[in-house]
């Protein structure tokens, strides 16, 4: 059986509609002094359970909820409990940087597993030794095969990878493989929480169409500059694929006003009731159903690591 919490319903229902199933009937509501309440309207007695729950927008009201969801269930009986979250909150907290900080990735992991998951679902983790965090089975799936695919209408030739800092180095290096071609390397440094500088690249741009890639896109900030500076030193074009569009402050407003052709992002945060306008340089591209895909091998007991279509299949015509 597979539920909705409140974060992200429009997401839960297109994994649904690829399973063949309905969503669970359940109840979820905020009382006036804002405590959180939830109520499962249905028989759930010895049933393999998947909550969709994304940590966005508002991290901390959903990662109460979801809590309270999953020990509602626990409650109730089930076999299992997978908390399915397509992006997960806090994971750039995973490490202490400095003294007296948090690692609060950490502790959302414990709090997820002390309230009655056995299993978690989730989506391009910012630290994949997140996993290690939980002591129960984790399945980080990857956007990059559903946002690579988009490429093949672009007819980009030839094109290069590029990583928009040091920190995402990884994902460069995993698109490129994918689709077989270079990556390069922009040196960038932060001036406020807000604001980057972007002062150079490793790696050769000229002449060439510029594929940026990040695991998420919040203020736009890091993106814009990485654009910015490939096109000073002579790209073509700059498209942009991300698997979290956050876009807080004045994200969109930043990346209109970029060098930057398209940026495409999965659906794994919700943008509210409507799509984003079509004015924006923004495309959103469906997961759900790499997401139906991974539900079913759990209960199916086969390979999540089969799901990833083969390098071929994504590369574009060079």
């Amino acid at each position: 059986m597979l539920f909705a919490g409140s974060s992200h319903p429009l997401l839960a229902e297109e994994v649904a509609r690829g399973l063949g199933i309905s969503l669970g009937n359940r109840m979820a509501q905020t009382f006036p002094d804002g405590e959180i309440f939830v109520e499962i309207l249905e028989s759930v007695r010895g049933k393999d359970l998947f909550v969709i729950q994304s940590l966005a927008r508002r991290p901390n009201h959903y990662l109460m909820e979801l809590l309270i969801f999953i020990d509602a269930l626990k409650r109730a009986s089930a076999r299992s409990i997978t908390a399915v979250i397509p992006y997960f909150g806090y994971a750039r907290q995973d490490r202490k940087e400095r003294g007296r900080v948090p690692i609060t990735a950490k502790l959302v992991a414990d709090m997820i597993e002390k309230a009655g998951a056995t299993r978690v679902v989730t989506m391009d983790l910012h630290a994949e030794q997140i996993q290690g965090f939980f002591n129960i089975p984790v399945d980080n799936l990857l956007a990059r095969c559903e946002l690579s695919s988009v490429l093949l209408k672009l007819n980009l030739n030839p094109c290069v990878v590029v990583s928009p800092d040091a920190g995402s180095i990884k994902i460069a290096r995993g698109y490129a493989a994918l689709l077989g071609v270079d990556f390069a390397i922009v040196e960038k440094r932060r001036l406020s929480a807000t604001q980057v500088e972007a002062t150079a690249v490793i790696g050769d741009l000229e002449g060439r169409d510029v594929i940026l890639t990040d695991d998420m896109v919040t203020t736009g900030g890091t993106l814009c500059a990485a654009a910015a500076v490939c096109k000073r030193l002579g790209c073509k074009r700059v498209i942009a694929l991300a698997s979290h569009g956050l876009f807080a402050l004045d994200a969109l407003k930043r990346i209109e006003e970029s060098p930057i052709e398209t940026l495409f992002v999965s659906n794994t945060v919700q943008w509210g009731e409507v799509d984003p306008p079509s004015s924006f340089k923004v495309e959103v591209v469906s997961v759900a159903g790499l997401f139906a895909k991974a539900i079913h091998g759990i209960v199916s007991a086969e390979s999540i690591s089969s799901l990833f279509i083969p390098a071929e299949k994504c590369r574009p015509a060079q």
